[in-house]
């Protein structure tokens, strides 16, 4: 689906944002592998190399707006062109009540998640601007549709996330860059791992136990979204929080 197609992925070292770059290049394409953690974006590259894609490597901390214009500007210097970005660098703070949370706290999960999100759109639409367009999906959350107990600081941010696509959409739409959400649910993320850590056991089963599904989604489920949402058969999909979820939301 994205044959001649070349963009970046953030967080491509693990989970969805890894899942996104190998789904990326299954379908095709080119693609920047982004993250802060050098060892392993460049082993997302070796993947992805090893199965006969075409894959380079840039580190990025996406809370640097410097930073994140260099990675665009690397993109369009490697490939010549910016046709997708998978916007998908995040962090889950610190899980307490917000008169428990430290200001330090909610300005680094601010900076990496929402402000982030504000980088890359920027500079990314104005690199698409000047090829004609192009697609960018956003990792917003579940968590940025509805209130999430404990984790205001993400979930403000994930708010956050879904009201700049929705924005961005609008405003791009008519020059023709298409701009979407992707919502996960729970998901087998080195994020999700982080999440149970920091909860007691009863946590896990209570997140099963909401999804109808009964499981918890793998990152190339969301890949795998990512993908057909930056695709010519999204065409006329923009401006949208696509939730893949086990059906999570449904009744929330």
């Amino acid at each position: 689906m994205m044959k001649d197609k070349a963009g970046l992925v953030t967080g491509a070292g693990s989970g969805i944002g890894r899942a996104g770059a190998l789904a990326f290049a299954k379908n095709g394409a080119r693609v920047v592998v982004s993250d802060i953690d050098e060892a392993a974006g460049r082993e997302t590259v070796e993947i992805i190399e090893a199965s006969g894609g075409k894959a380079v490597f840039f580190q990025c901390d996406v809370s640097d707006e410097e930073q994140v214009k260099a990675l665009v500007d690397a993109t369009v210097s490697n490939f010549g062109q910016l046709d997708f970005a998978f916007n998908n660098a995040g962090m889950n703070g610190v899980f307490a009540p917000i008169g428990e949370t430290d200001s330090a706290t909610w300005d680094r999960v601010m900076k990496v998640n929402l402000y982030s999100t504000f980088y890359c759109l920027k500079h990314e639409v104005n690199a698409m601007l000047k090829t004609g367009g192009g697609a960018i999906v956003n990792t917003a959350s579940a968590a940025g549709l509805i209130g999430i107990a404990n984790n205001a600081p993400y979930t403000a941010s994930k708010f956050g996330v879904v009201g700049i696509t929705r924005n961005a959409a609008i405003d791009y739409g008519p020059l023709g860059i298409r701009i979407n959400a992707l919502t996960p649910g729970s998901t087998t993320s080195p994020m999700m791992k982080n999440a149970f850590e920091q909860n007691p056991p009863e946590f896990r089963e209570r997140i099963l136990s909401a999804i109808p599904m009964r499981g918890l989604a793998e990152p190339e489920d969301q890949a795998d979204a990512v993908v057909w949402l930056c695709s010519d058969q999204a065409r006329m999909v923009t401006g949208i929080s696509l939730a893949v979820d086990g059906g999570w939301l449904a009744g929330k």
